[in-house]
């Protein structure tokens, strides 16, 4: 059973869709298919998990959208919120 979500294939994150505890296996789907990591942190319902390792400087992407710049490198299965990135949305009069 899922207890993660994504909603776009470009995201970086999920979205936990119940509590997690560190250590838990994470399940989502991503076109279909099922992904599994491990929950490196307590990870409070609503919240946001990497899906894989993000480099700091690096957008953070949720619902195919980038919601903010990771402000130090974070690991797959690490709490995103915060402590970790700071908000900040792509300029659409920048973009291509």
């Amino acid at each position: 059973m899922c207890n993660a979500m994504i909603i776009d294939s470009k995201d970086n994150v999920a979205v936990a869709i119940e509590p997690l505890s560190k250590g838990d296996t994470v399940t989502y789907l991503c076109n279909g298919v099922e992904h599994t990591l491990t929950a490196r942190d307590d990870i409070t319902i609503y919240h946001k998990l990497a899906i894989r390792d993000i480099v700091c400087g690096e957008p953070v992407v949720k619902y195919g959208e980038h919601i903010g710049i990771a402000t130090c490198d974070i690991q797959a299965g690490e709490h995103v919120h915060v402590h970790n990135v700071e908000g900040r949305r792509e300029n659409p009069e920048e973009k291509e």
